[in-house]
């Protein structure tokens, strides 16, 4: 059996591009909220004209609100320092591959492509996505480490397609290890670590990894010290499957999938949670540079695939029989501390700053890791440094 590969097709065919004679110069000039956008864009030469002369794009235009708690934060101060390409990655994750008004985003998470293609930071076929998806009455993007930004005015069309202005500015996301580390996914980012697997896993290609969170470490604990590098290794390749990113939306009831090292991997659907062999997926679709991160409450056996899952089991018992926990969490030593938190507001330069290690080291306001300004003339200095960069 196989993944349902999904398409944006469907979301794709409501949305047609709705004619308007506005330029997006002069919808951003005329829209009070995004005046910071509006500086920043007119501050980089050539992309104003790059941009209007683009068709069937949909801009997802942070707020002077957004960009004001941005230009606050640690990610911000980062991109001061004139990382070019980690500024033209932010912009064009900003701009989605197609016209999507508010009305084609429904209560099914959707997988849109952007104009982020490069393979340093996109090491996906088709460009990095956002997810998409209607919560109530409120329309979502989720980015790296389930950032989301609400769209507070949608549906503002331009002659190149439409803008949702929305309430946060997207976190482009990192690779594999480095998101396991700000996730405090300290067992999968030791274990890797141990088994020397860290490059691997970051540069691999259109990736899904079902990567189980701490506790499942610990519960198996007595078990992983005795292993071997390779038996280690063995095991966490049997986490990740190469080729396909499998989206939540795209797993399928009763469908195998076979992962890196070459064993089958069982979907179980029961009672709208996903198992995969006998772990539960807790947090589904956390995006990262080359695909896509599921984290399970299990550590799954390549030596026991017949496991199935208890749907109504509060917790699933291990897949290592006679494995028993440990009281510390095993792996670890060395491990930086978490730098974010899945699903948090972004860290505040003041307060944190991210050092080169992954490790989080204070900084005084004022110093390298303060606010590079806020408003508009913050924001236009901090995108001066990205110059002509888009073709679309």
């Amino acid at each position: 059996m196989y993944f349902k590969l999904f398409s944006v097709t469907a979301l794709a065919a409501v949305a047609s591009a709705q004619n308007s004679s506005n330029s997006l110069v002069d919808l951003l000039g005329a829209t009070s909220s995004l005046s910071s956008l509006a500086t920043a864009v007119k501050g980089v030469p050539g992309l104003a004209d790059i941009l209007g002369s683009a068709s069937n794009i949909t801009i997802l235009a942070p707020s002077n609100d957004a960009f004001t708690k941005f230009m606050n934060t640690s990610a911000a101060a980062a991109l001061a320092s004139n990382d070019t390409s980690a500024i033209q990655a932010l912009l064009s994750y900003h701009i989605l591959n197609g016209t999507y008004p508010a009305s084609a985003v429904t209560e099914t998470p959707a997988f849109i492509p952007t104009l982020l293609n490069t393979s340093a930071y996109a090491n996906v076929t088709g460009g990095q996505v956002v997810e998409a998806v209607k919560q109530g009455d409120n329309v979502l993007f989720y980015s790296g480490l389930l950032a989301n930004a609400s769209v507070t005015t949608a549906d503002q069309n331009f002659t190149g397609g439409v803008v949702h202005i929305i309430d946060n500015v997207l976190t482009v996301p990192q690779n594999v290890s480095s998101t396991a580390i700000a996730a405090g996914l300290s067992g999968i980012a030791g274990a890797l670590t141990q088994a020397d697997l860290v490059d691997a896993v970051d540069t691999l290609s259109d990736v899904t990894i079902f990567a189980p969170n701490n506790s499942a470490f610990q519960a198996i604990g007595s078990a992983l010290p005795n292993l071997t590098t390779s038996q280690l290794a063995g095991i966490l390749q049997y986490h990740v499957v190469n080729g396909t990113v499998a989206y939540s939306s795209t797993l399928e009831n009763g469908t195998s999938v076979a992962a890196l090292s070459g064993g089958d991997l069982k979907i179980t659907i029961a009672d709208g949670d996903v198992f995969v062999n006998s772990a539960k997926v807790l947090i589904p679709d956390v995006l990262v540079a080359n695909g896509v991160v599921h984290v399970i409450d299990n550590v799954l056996n390549p030596n026991n695939t017949g496991t199935a899952p208890e749907p109504t089991a509060s917790v699933q018992a291990p897949a290592f029989s006679g494995a028993s926990s440990a009281s510390s969490l095993p792996l670890t030593s060395g491990i930086p501390t978490p730098t974010a938190a899945i699903g948090a507001a972004p860290t505040p330069a003041e307060e944190t700053t991210s050092s080169a290690a992954g490790e989080a080291t204070s900084a005084p306001a004022g110093g390298a890791g303060s606010s590079v300004g806020t408003g508009a003339m913050g924001v236009a200095a901090l995108f001066a440094g990205a110059g002509m960069w888009m073709n679309v």
